[in-house]
């Protein structure tokens, strides 16, 4: 499928030749494009802001949030910088300094996006949390990074904070967005203080390396890791915002994750604001109706959402084109688990475009690997390196790294050390950070191929491999084929320990509706499956079930699937969808 998404009429893209802006692309280059702090400090909010609300967009819209009412309420860039400047003097006046972390359990409203940017203006760490999380996930995350500020609703603080806080002693106060009054004095109305706060704010003279921002990524066991960003990687969410969003002036960009998974703080508050768009958010959950008529009042042009959303829309029968006016829309985007080839294909029939996959990390910190607007899109493909990252496949032999430059040969994913948004630090963690790395590379758990043309294809992770008869499986390849069955809506692979193969390929398969869970679909998919893998990479073992365990990202916990097929501990479930 020999796609680029623009056509004659259409914007040219930022980047219209990919070789040639890699050619040429250097860091240095684009770090011009922002403004510093006059100080020469470097500083998010105040790229993704100040800058703004000072220049000839003050009055464009910066965020619309929209309620579940569907009511609206637009922030421009004046509105948003004095929002935010209110809630730092707010910080100032709890004396929250440099370094200390504040952190959010609410839902997608406005009080997040004004708290994430006002805690950035102060020299503070902010961490964002799912709003769904239980108490003990809470707990986890506060203790570890040392919470001096929480924000959330009333009825959060009374369901899950209230019991936590005599476990919590660092925990100085909890910010009620909804409270018209102070409850006592560690117990405090955001409103009023917000009212009572100055509007205008001087942001702290932030260096490129002081701490910005904490995600937690949950591990296989035990607690979650928190992963620590700098105020340097404002320039990869502004890159990537746009050479691979391909953000333009007057844009409407609407990203549908979460602020509590990094890809809602990176893509659904500071890339688009750095690149002076209108941001979308809404406060709903998924629904598809409302979905398709939020693109269509809004004129959205460039919408960023994940593979899980992606399929629950496939699986209605729904032409949205012959419903909606989807006209503006130019380029949609996707990550969190990587999107078969069949979900691209589908994009393009459904949409008149090919859904474009993207690849990075909460490490990360921003989109690594990406499928490109005006590049050929490859179904299946992770898609080429960014422009000023070094991607390569390669071997750990002795703890040192070995390259492979053969086409498809399967190994590491690895990145070269620098960009701009990679993680300094897994919070009290050194050794385990340390692992990480390989003398210039990061190793980053995946396993992917290149092909001949340099675009990467996504095998899985490291620890998801399947050894079975001399084989090295990869789950993403064998689900691919699942997906391809005209019964099959959802596939998930995993090893199952064998005496005489070493590990079977076991599938957990969801079907679409109006197949029948019966022995005979059963054989017939395994029958379609070793006619286009083979006997040894086919599963032995199927398994059907309503759902497969996801987290909030869309990722298929297939290390959780595999702890409940042998009674095995099922470690942090804290984003579990």
């Amino acid at each position: 499928m020999k796609d680029t998404l623009y056509i004659p009429g259409k914007e040219t893209p930022n980047m219209p030749d990919y070789d040639s802006l890699c050619d040429k692309f250097k860091w240095e280059n684009e770090f011009k494009n922002l403004e510093r702090l006059p100080g020469g400090g470097l500083n998010i909010a105040h790229e993704a802001v100040d800058r703004h609300a000072n220049s000839h967009l003050a009055n464009t819209v910066a965020l619309r949030w929209i309620r579940k009412d569907r009511s609206l309420i637009d922030f421009t860039y004046s509105d948003l910088k004095i929002q935010t400047s209110q809630f730092a003097n707010v910080l100032e006046k709890l004396a929250i300094k440099k370094n200390d972390s504040v952190f959010s359990l609410v839902g997608r409203i406005p009080y997040l996006y004004v708290a994430a940017l006002g805690t950035l203006k102060t020299g503070a760490v902010f961490c964002p949390m799912f709003s769904v999380f239980g108490p003990e996930p809470a707990f986890q995350r506060l203790s570890k990074g040392k919470a001096k500020v929480l924000i959330t609703t009333t009825k959060l603080y009374q369901k899950k904070i209230k019991q936590l806080m005599p476990r919590l002693p660092l925990l100085r106060h909890i910010l009620l967005t909804d409270a018209k009054q102070h409850i006592d004095e560690k117990v405090l109305s955001l409103s009023m203080l917000m009212d009572e706060a100055p509007d205008e704010y001087l942001i702290s003279n932030t260096q490129p390396e002081d701490p910005a921002l904490l995600h937690f990524t949950s591990g296989t066991t035990g607690m979650p890791k928190g992963a620590l960003h700098v105020h340097q990687a404002v320039l990869t969410h502004y890159v990537t915002g746009k050479y691979v969003l391909d953000l333009q002036p007057g844009d409407i960009f609407w990203c549908t994750a979460d602020p509590g998974w990094v890809t809602g703080t990176s893509y659904g508050i500071i890339a688009p604001l750095v690149n002076g768009v209108t941001n979308i958010v809404d406060e709903e959950e998924f629904d598809a109706e409302r979905w398709y008529s939020i693109l269509e009042e809004h004129r959205v042009n460039v919408w960023y959402t994940a593979p899980t959303a992606i399929r629950r829309l496939m699986r209605l029968d729904f032409k949205p084109l012959e419903k909606y006016d989807l006209s503006n829309l130019r380029l949609i985007h996707s990550v969190g688990e990587p999107l078969h080839a069949e979900e691209v294909i589908w994009g393009k029939k459904t949409f008149g475009m090919p859904i474009c996959d993207n690849w990075w990390q909460t490490e990360t910190g921003g989109i690594m690997i990406s499928n490109y607007s005006s590049m050929e899109v490859r179904p299946g493909s992770m898609g080429k390196p960014l422009p000023g990252i070094e991607a390569a496949i390669g071997n750990i032999v002795e703890d040192k790294v070995q390259l492979l430059t053969k086409p498809m040969e399967q190994g590491h994913l690895l990145l070269k050390k620098g960009w701009p948004s990679m993680f300094r630090a897994y919070l009290d963690e050194e050794e385990r950070y340390k692992k990480c790395f390989k003398g210039e590379w990061y190793v980053t758990g995946d396993l992917a191929k290149k092909d001949e043309d340099g675009y990467f294809w996504f095998v899985g992770r490291a620890d998801d491999i399947i050894k079975t008869s001399g084989h090295m499986v990869g789950p993403f390849e064998v689900e691919s084929t699942l997906m391809e069955h005209p019964a099959v809506s959802e596939a998930a692979i995993i090893g199952k320990p064998d005496p005489l193969i070493g590990e079977l390929v076991k599938a957990f398969v969801v079907l679409k509706p109006g197949h029948e869970r019966s022995e005979k679909t059963k054989l017939d998919i395994k029958g379609f499956s070793r006619k286009k893998l083979g006997p040894a990479v086919a599963p032995k073992e199927i398994t059907f079930t309503d759902s497969l365990p996801k987290t909030k990202s869309g990722k298929i916990l297939r290390r959780l699937l595999k702890a409940r097929e042998l009674g095995l501990p099922e470690g942090d479930k804290s984003t579990l969808e």
